[in-house]
Formats: structure tokens, sequence, C-alpha cells
């Protein structure tokens, strides 16, 4: 039996291939919804666990062979201009919402975060209430922006909490303490309406009363948004080279268990994995990736996902910023971009929409794939056999056993077709 699924999905995105399959035809009678992501790659310091595309800023003082600090206004107009380059790609298409993700995108001022949002709004077809969310981290000298960013036409704020606990807090190597973290919230709570606080659980050394202490911490804010993940060791991330000791996987299974019932009784649905929101406050730009909208990704490393009429494209930014920055000065901001095959677009969507503890309707299915569900009928009845999914009428969900063993449901749609 495999251990249950209990955090970030398998990273499974699949190669372009050829042969008749990959060249078979699709061809799609609207695209998706478009959602924009914006990605600033520093950070105060490289968190041991993270393994996203973040780069640390040299403090003063440090030696000459720390590297050299990119200006805010540079990377700013290379944003713009990577921009302006992909603009054929989406000509016409309305964006639905903005993330500013990272690194930590509160190091930004909040003259930059106007500049840059005047910039967006002035080159695509922005929704006037899109959701426009900035991460952002607790210390002391970011949180000090948030009314500032608020004011250039930040809406949404998703705060680095991790833990309240200042042990968990020096275990995870954060850049803030517990005071810092209340602090943060308190000031996001009085400046944005709708806002969303990062928790982990099986932290090394964590009971489950102290993972619903943080829990009980966060709620005495009243956020309307909660994210809670556990801890997973990544590849090439220093707790990957040196690992701690995590609590074992049955008393990971109890934290999120107690944490699900806890939220579910202070009135929070649970909608996705890791999701949790007040009604009305679902993450918007989120739902959109888990029902396998399009993005188009900006900045150091971002990636994109845009279907034209007759394909999906993936496409990578040049992932160093310094890299980056020459290659958007070249007119040249994508290191990859490549076709999904048509055989690939099954698991592609599944490994999305299957994040959704209300799975999706039927047609959404072929709406985003260009492909009819008979194609994948199948792999959904042996699915369905095997307790791993629900199907109701028109719609597909994950039952609790394929929640909880989510890469075995997933691993259904990875066979190959002709």
């Amino acid at each position: 039996m495999p251990e249950p699924w209990r955090g970030k999905v398998i990273p499974l995105i699949p190669a372009p291939r050829s042969g008749p399959a990959a060249r078979r035809e699709i061809q799609f009678r609207t695209p998706p919804p478009l959602s924009l992501y914006v990605h600033i790659p520093w950070c105060v310091q490289k968190c041991p666990y993270c393994d996203f595309n973040s780069h640390p800023l040299p403090a003063s003082g440090t030696d000459v062979q720390a590297p050299a600090v990119i200006p805010e206004d540079d990377y700013l107009a290379a944003l713009v201009a990577d921009l302006e380059c992909a603009l054929p790609t989406i000509w016409g298409r309305r964006v639905d919402s903005v993330f500013l993700g990272g690194g930590t995108p509160s190091l930004l001022s909040g003259d930059g975060v106007d500049h840059l949002l005047a910039a967006l709004r002035s080159r695509l077809p922005l929704l006037p209430n899109a959701e426009i969310t900035l991460e952002a981290n607790p210390a002391s000298a970011e949180a000090g922006k948030f009314a500032a960013f608020r004011a250039a036409g930040i809406n949404r704020l998703s705060i680095g909490i991790q833990s309240f606990n200042p042990r968990h807090l020096k275990a995870l190597g954060r850049a803030h303490d517990d005071r810092q973290a209340r602090q943060a919230v308190a000031t996001a709570a009085s400046h944005f309406a709708n806002f969303n606080l990062d928790l982990i659980y099986g932290l090394p050394g964590q009971s489950v009363a102290e993972a619903l202490a943080d829990i009980d911490a966060a709620l005495s804010f009243a956020p309307p948004h909660l994210s809670c993940y556990q801890l997973t060791i990544e590849a090439n991330t220093a707790f990957a080279a040196s690992p701690p000791t995590l609590p074992d996987p049955d008393s990971c299974a109890d934290m999120q268990d107690a944490i699900e019932s806890r939220l579910a009784a202070a009135g929070y649905q649970h909608y996705e994995t890791s999701a949790f929101a007040r009604a009305g406050h679902h993450c918007q730009h989120n739902l959109n990736y888990w029902q396998f909208g399009d993005y188009l990704g900006i900045g150091a490393g971002a990636h994109s996902k845009l279907t034209l009429h007759d394909r999906v494209l993936r496409q990578m930014r040049w992932k160093r910023p310094e890299q980056y920055l020459a290659q958007v000065a070249a007119g040249k901001p994508l290191q990859e971009e490549f076709a999904v095959a048509a055989r690939d677009l099954p698991f592609e969507f599944m490994l999305n929409a299957l994040r959704l503890l209300q799975g999706f309707d039927a047609p959404l299915f072929e709406l985003r794939t260009s492909l009819p569900l008979l194609s994948i009928e199948r792999e959904l009845r042996q699915a369905e056999r095997d307790g791993l999914i629900e199907r109701q009428l028109q719609r597909i969900a994950p039952s609790d056993r394929g929640r909880r063993f989510l890469n075995q449901l997933l691993e259904r749609f990875l066979v190959e077709r002709a």
C-alpha cells in the first residue's frame, strides 16, 4: 500500500514527444480564462526547504564573492519588455487575475509595485475587479509596506507565516520570529479585506497539539483564506542535503485530519488539497490553474501554459536573474517552448483538476483538452472501481480515498495512448 499523498502533487510534466499520437490534430473552439503570473526571484535568505526559483540578496558588508544586487528599476523594465514580447500570443484576451509570486515580492517598493501594475494595465485588458495577489513575508520592513501595496492596487495579500511557534520558525530557517508573524497578520488585516496565510505542518519535532496551536493562532485573526501544507523534503534543497527528523507518516496524517476538522468547525470550506476559504474568498488565480486555465508567466524562470487554436504551449523563461535580464534585452525571454502532445493533455488536466475536492464537470475536460471524455473512459471506470473517484451525473471528483492517495490516482492517466 503506498503512503497517502499529503502535500505536493507528483512533479511530473511530460516531455515533448514525437510520433502519430503527438501529431494528433486538436482544435479549440474558445480559449480558457487567462491569468498573469509575475515572478520576483529574490529573498532575504534561502529557506532550507524551498525548491522554488529564489535567490538570496547579499546583506551589506558581505564579501566580494556575493552576487550583485540587481536594481529594482532594471528588473521591472525587463518584466515590461518580457510582457511586450508575449503580447502577440495573447492578443485580445482578457486577464482575469494577477499573482506576484517569488521569491519575495514584498521586497519591492510600493512605488515599484505601483509602476508595475500601471504598466500591466496599460498593456492588458485587465478586469476592473480582477484579483491581484502579492506574496509577502512577515519581516517588519516588508510589513511596513502593506499600506503602499494596497494603495498601488494589490487587493489580496498572501503571507508566508509557516508557523507561529518560535522553535519551528527557527527549524525552518525563517527570517522572521513569532512576534513579527503576529504583527504582520494584524497589519495585513487592517489594510486588506482579502488575505491568505500560509502554514506548514509536519515540522521537525512538531506534535498534533502544536500543529493545531498554529491553526488557532491563525484563526484569531479571522483570515479569509488559509493554505496548509505538509513539509516535504525536495531535491536540491538544504534539507535534502541534511534532512531533519520529521514526524512519522501516521502523525502527519493525524495532523492533517485534526487541521481539517478544526477549520471545518470554524466555517472554512476545504476546496482544494491544501486550501481552505470562507465563503466568497476562494483564490481565483489558483482556481484557474486547477481548472486547467491558461496563464502567462513573466519574470526569471516563470512558466506559462497558453492555449492556441490548435495546440497547448508550455513555456519557460530564463531562470537565473542575470541571464534573464540579458536575454530579455536581446528580445529572447524564452528559454524553452514546446507544444504539449495530445496524449499528454488528459494527465495534465487531471494533475490539476483532481486537486479540487469537488472535482470538475465532465464538459470541462473537452473544453480544456479538445478531447472527448470517452478517450479516458477506461481509466475513469477503473479508478471508480478501485474507489479512487466518484461520479454523479456530470461531476467527477476524487473520493476520500482518491484524495489521500492522489499520486496513485493520477498515475492512471499516464497510460500511453496510440
